[in-house]
This record gives structure tokens, C-alpha cells and sequence, in this order.
């Protein structure tokens, strides 16, 4: 047996020949069969799947509104029935199910590092943002000019107010973070420390990570498992062992999933965390789930969005009007043709891929069931300068201009706090499923302003980048420019 492969990968097909695409098409087609029959065999039909999953990720949006929205539910139930069952297990006695290796003890118990802070606990809702610490009254209009701006939902806002108004539920020594992915910059483990929570730090165990998660420690405490010298677990091979981890500590547990891997192992690693959050929830009922959902995605929008969306169309200037038109309609379509609600907001980036896309789709599954009998913290968070995002050359460009078209985007430090207030809300003040699936999804969402810019974002994005290109690195991030 090769064992340089990972330990959790995809089925194997005839010839034993293992691919992400083949696993992706199939989960898709399996999502949509119940609901829409023609839908799912198109997808079992694209010969391209690299390039043609964009309307098929939008198919599984636009078939979960019917039945009022209630097919948004039995769509994430396949879909999710789908990946548990054909991922494998590889042991040197066969292959199983990731439920079936959870079952399993695990070959070597991971020992505990552990780091505390000294610094005393946070009690006041501060937001950084571009160098300012935003407080009271001064962070209170950044969230009116935002709305405003058509930056962040209504709810989005309300939710932060109410914790700014509510500060004893920054006091999180009664909840246990265990955030798969630790180190990674949009995640909440620097803010959940600093409230003075607990964190189970699960990453790699590679001496720049553990590097860059210990210095997120201030107050609270942080855990990491370790196997050997440098703290840290495999989450492709050692997932028995850290879910026998996971529950050796008492209290309430928040799996937060904020692992991001490039290409195929996305998905894997998103379907290891499904499974750990399954594990975790039968043992201990009361551990919810947090996601953080990307906002290069297809979601239904509420009627506000779409009716912001189409007046800014509708005053679009003439340039942009002649530029349409030069185009062959190519670009600056408008985000959304009819004035329908919901709206279909389809903002996939195709340069992200399949994978990617599969990933946050299966994060936003495991959210739609577990809200019916749990509790989960989700949101759409903004578009942020990441480090992975930056790395693509035409990512990078069409960020720096995206603020033309009426986009913010965000630096890391800002949009990872606004997100771990919303995990504080969601938290501390749950809410019950909506009868429509997608109703929830839009809840607290923090777009940047993809949801309400006039064009299709895909349209826009080329003249985002060709302008970002010419522009200083700086200008991106000045005051918002409507166009």
C-alpha cells in the first residue's frame, strides 16, 4: 500500500484512479437529483468541469428555492449524504467511511501544549479599521455608512450593535473554541483569546503556523495537540486522534472551520471537519458549529439587495452604458436582470476552481441541517486581502479596483474581528431554522457590497483588475467610488 497518499481521500474508480473532479460532479448531481432531475443530469453530463461548474454550483441555489425555500434542506441533506459516504479511510486493513474511522481508537493518544495569556481580558467592542480602533459612537457610524454603502446587511449591523450594547457576552471563559484551521487570517482565534476565551488550536504542525497562532495569544488560553516536537495534527491523518483529543476537555465546544488547502485537498479537508463536527455533536449535544461562509459564492438575495442593485443599474453613466455596449455585452451586465425576489446573486470567481467552490459548499450544508436542531454561527464575510488571495496576481488587481464598482474590500485584522462579533452573537443569542433554507444565509451577511454593486460581479471583475493594475497599491483601499 502507498502510504506517501493521504490517509482521507477521494473514491477510487475502476481503474484506481482518484480525482476531485469526478467526486465533485457526482456530489453535485446527488445534491440535485430529489429536486431537480434535469439539473443533476447535467451535471453528471459537463465534460468540463473545470470550467463549466459555475452553472451548476448556481443550479443548486436556484433548485433550493423551491417549495417555498424548504428544498434548500433536502438539497444540503444529499449533498452532504453524498460526500460522507464516498470519501475513504485508508488503513492498512481496507478502507472506511470517515464515520467508521471516528469509531476507531486512534494508534497514538496527542499530548497537550499549552500557552496562556497575561494580558487582562477585553470587556469593549473595539473594531480596527484602516489604522483606527473604531469604539461607541465612531464605530457606530461605520456601520450606518457601510449599510449605506450597501457594504453589509441591515442585519449584519444590528448584530454588531447588539454586542456592542451587550458587553458581558465578550466575556467567553465559558465557551471552548476548537478551531480547525488556527492559523489561518480570517479566523477568530486572536479575538476569542482576547475576550478571554479557550481555544483547541488545530492546524498543521509546522513550526510557522504554531509560530503564528502563539502570537495571537494575549489573554484566555490556547491548546494545541502534539504528536511530536512542534504542536499541531494532520487532520487528513490524524482525525480519530484529535477527535479523541477534542473530547477529553469539558465545557462547551464552538467547532469553528476555518481550514482553507489549495486545490483537492479542500474538499477533503472540509469533509474530515464535517465528519469531526458529526463526532463531536453525538457525544456532546450542546457543541455547536461555526462557519465562515466566502462571499465569492451564489446565494439567494433579499428583495432589498436586488431593488439597490437594479437603481444603481438604472444610474449607471453614460461611459459605463457605451462600454456595455462596445463589449458585445460581455461585460457590465447588470447583477441581477428581473426585479425578483429572492434575487440570485452569482459572484463564483472561476479562478478559485471547483474545489474550492465544492469546500464552502459543504461548509454551508452542514450549517442548513444543524441550525434545525443546534446551534451554528454562519455569515457571509466580506472580500479580504488574504495572503491566498494576494498570491493571484489577477485576484490581487481586481481587488485594488474593485472599490469602482461600489465593493469594499477588507483588510484582514478588520474583517476577522467583525466576524468573530457575529460569532459572539450567534452564540450567545441563537436563532431557530426559517422554513426557507437560503433565508438564513443571508442573515448577518457582510458581502463588500457584492450583493449590491449594479453589474455582475464576473463582468465587472475584468475592469477591476485592468484598473487595480494602473492603480497605486493604496488607492483600493481609499473612501468607496460609485461608478
Amino acid at each position: 500500500m502507498d502510504h506517501t497518499a493521504p490517509l482521507i481521500n477521494f473514491p477510487s474508480d475502476d481503474t484506481g484512479r482518484r480525482s476531485s473532479t469526478a467526486f465533485g460532479r457526482t456530489v453535485v448531481a446527488d445534491a440535485l437529483r430529489s429536486v431537480d432531475p434535469a439539473a443533476a443530469a447535467a451535471a453528471e453530463r459537463e465534460t468540463d468541469w473545470r470550467r463549466g461548474y459555475l452553472r451548476h454550483f448556481k443550479a443548486l441555489v436556484e433548485a433550493g428555492l423551491a417549495d417555498d425555500g424548504r428544498a434548500g434542506y433536502v438539497i444540503a441533506d444529499a449533498g452532504l449524504a453524498s460526500v460522507q459516504a464516498r470519501i475513504r479511510f485508508r488503513r492498512d486493513d481496507g478502507e472506511f467511511t470517515l464515520a467508521q474511522a471516528l469509531l476507531a481508537a486512534p494508534e497514538r493518544p496527542l499530548e497537550t501544549v499549552e500557552v496562556k495569556g497575561d494580558a487582562r481580558p477585553e470587556t469593549e467592542v473595539v473594531l480596527p479599521y484602516r489604522g483606527e480602533l473604531l469604539r461607541g459612537d465612531a464605530l457606530l457610524r461605520r456601520l450606518d455608512a457601510w449599510v449605506a454603502g450597501g457594504v453589509i446587511e441591515e442585519s449584519c449591523a444590528d448584530a454588531v450593535r447588539e454586542v456592542a450594547g451587550s458587553p458581558g457576552w465578550l466575556d467567553l471563559s465559558d465557551q471552548t473554541l476548537v478551531a480547525a484551521g488556527a492559523g489561518t487570517e480570517m479566523g477568530p482565534v486572536a479575538s476569542f483569546l482576547g475576550w478571554g476565551g479557550t481555544v483547541l488550536a488545530l492546524d498543521l504542525p509546522r513550526e510557522d503556523l504554531w509560530q503564528r497562532v502563539q502570537q495571537k495569544v494575549t489573554a484566555g488560553r490556547l491548546l494545541a495537540p502534539a504528536g511530536g516536537p512542534t504542536p499541531g495534527a494532520d487532520l487528513l491523518g490524524d482525525l480519530g486522534a484529535v477527535a479523541q483529543w477534542v473530547l477529553g476537555f469539558d465545557g462547551r465546544l464552538i467547532l469553528g472551520n476555518y481550514v482553507y488547502a489549495p486545490g483537492g485537498a479542500y474538499p477533503l479537508l472540509a469533509a474530515a471537519v464535517d465528519a469531526l463536527g458529526t463526532h463531536l455533536r453525538q457525544h456532546r449535544h450542546d457543541t455547536a458549529l461555526a462557519f465562515l461562509a466566502t462571499p465569492t459564492d451564489v446565494y439567494a438575495t433579499p428583495a432589498a439587495a436586488v431593488t439597490h442593485s437594479r437603481a444603481r443599474y438604472s444610474a449607471r453613466s453614460g461611459r459605463a452604458r457605451v462600454g456595455a455596449v462596445v463589449s458585445g455585452g460581455r461585460l457590465l451586465r447588470p447583477n441581477y436582470v428581473h426585479d425578483a425576489a429572492p434575487g440570485i446573486n452569482d459572484s463564483l470567481v472561476p479562478q478559485q476552481g471547483p474545489n474550492y467552490a465544492l469546500a464552502k459548499r459543504i461548509h454551508r450544508w452542514r450549517s442548513t441541517l444543524t441550525r434545525r436542531d443546534g446551534v451554528v454561527s454562519f455569515a457571509v464575510a466580506p472580500p479580504t486581502r488574504t495572503r491566498s488571495v494576494i498570491s493571484n496576481r489577477l485576484l490581487a488587481a481586481a481587488y485594488a479596483g474593485a472599490h469602482l464598482f461600489d465593493v469594499e474590500i477588507f483588510e484582514p485584522e478588520t474583517a476577522s474581528r467583525l466576524m468573530a462579533l457575529l460569532l459572539v452573537h450567534q452564540i450567545r443569542k441563537p436563532r431557530s431554522a426559517a422554513p426557507a433554507a437560503w433565508e438564513d444565509e443571508a442573515v448577518a451577511a457582510a458581502h463588500g457590497g457584492l450583493w449590491r454593486t449594479a453589474y455582475h460581479p464576473r463582468t465587472a471583475l475584468p475592469l477591476a483588475a485592468v484598473r487595480g493594475l494602473a492603480l497605486p497599491q493604496s488607492a483600493g483601499r481609499g473612501p468607496e467610488r460609485s461608478r
